[in-house]
């Protein structure tokens, strides 16, 4: 029985060492492995070299023609708008003017009033951002957040609207800006016709919405915890997390309006109040072409160096870092 013993108890302890050791930690696979996988070819493909060769140069053949498609357009465009009409229609395809016409742009902004009709959509996209951004943020808070007893109700109409044409909307939309109820007076011609439906954005809410239900709800029951309100929940802790979706629907936004047509021909029939999207095609006839082209450069620029900053911002959030530290 002694023997069992004392022969079970050096056996009984190496198996509890064996026990107590770490199970071997299995190796991680690269990142970089796991892209490739997952991508049309594989590692093993990417080694064979007629692969790999005939992979890179259809990447760059893809590349220089995105490019192209992107910039070739508007490089004609800043050519054209410094070269004088003659040669344009003569030469349309020529790599660089022979003759410099600086003075195109200056009769763009003077002769035809470019630069008003340029602030004017400026205080148009400006508006319609702030009030959708308004309206997508309270929009979407309201529905993820705070999550009503319907809510889902609210979220499944707000959804069947984007069912609705666009076209169909127009006349009792025109006929509620023209005789708006509790306001007695028309808002034609105000840039207020052109804010208030932009606010009616139900791609814009819903696409808020998403992006705060991915949110870590601990935070916000942290923050009613701590005794935050509605306001300072959504002011404080909700918005400060929400820049990568502010910057998206920043851009749709200011993009859309800049470009848009066919409403304000609609509402905007004074020409004080006229943006460059119905202002230019109505001078396109009576208007140099030199000219005419200087106009539309600076109408495109503006847009193109306001992506260029909030895509920047977007690039760049910080996420959550903003809710956290506050």
């Amino acid at each position: 029985m002694e023997r069992q013993l004392t022969t079970s108890i050096p056996a009984q302890r190496e198996r509890a060492d064996v026990a107590a050791q770490p199970a071997p930690r299995r190796r991680r696979r690269p990142k970089a492995a796991d892209a490739a996988d997952r991508g049309i070819l594989s590692i093993a493909d990417w080694r064979r070299p007629h692969v790999r060769w005939f992979g890179t140069v259809l990447n760059w053949l893809l590349g220089i023609a995105l490019v192209a498609a992107g910039l070739l357009p508007l490089l004609w465009l800043l050519k054209s708008a410094v070269t004088p009409t003659q040669e344009t229609l003569t030469h349309p395809l020529a790599l660089l003017p022979q003759d410099w016409a600086w003075s195109n742009i200056a009769r763009a902004w003077n002769e035809v009033h470019i630069g008003d009709f340029f602030f004017n959509t400026i205080a148009m996209a400006a508006g319609s951002w702030g009030v959708q951004l308004l309206v997508a943020t309270t929009g979407g808070f309201a529905l993820s957040v705070l999550r009503p007893r319907y809510g889902k109700i609210i979220s499944a109409l707000v959804l069947a609207t984007l069912f609705i044409p666009a076209v169909v909307l127009l006349v009792p939309l025109y006929l509620t800006i023209l005789h708006p109820p509790l306001i007695g007076h028309s808002l034609i011609n105000t840039f207020w016709a052109v804010w208030l439906p932009a606010g009616a954005s139900a791609f814009n809410v819903l696409l808020v919405m998403r992006f705060f239900d991915s949110l870590p709800r601990e935070i916000f029951e942290a923050a009613r915890t701590d005794g935050a309100g509605t306001f300072r929940l959504f002011w404080s802790v909700v918005l400060p997390m929400s820049k990568p979706i502010l910057g998206v629907v920043s851009i749709l936004a200011i993009n859309a309006s800049w470009a848009d047509f066919l409403w304000p021909n609609l509402v905007l029939n004074d020409i004080s109040v006229q943006p460059l999207s119905v202002r230019l095609p109505q001078i396109a006839a009576s208007t140099d072409l030199g000219v005419y082209l200087a106009a539309l450069t600076i109408a495109t620029l503006i847009p193109v160096a306001i992506f260029l900053v909030f895509q920047r911002a977007f690039l760049n959030s910080g996420g959550i870092g903003g809710a956290v530290k506050g």
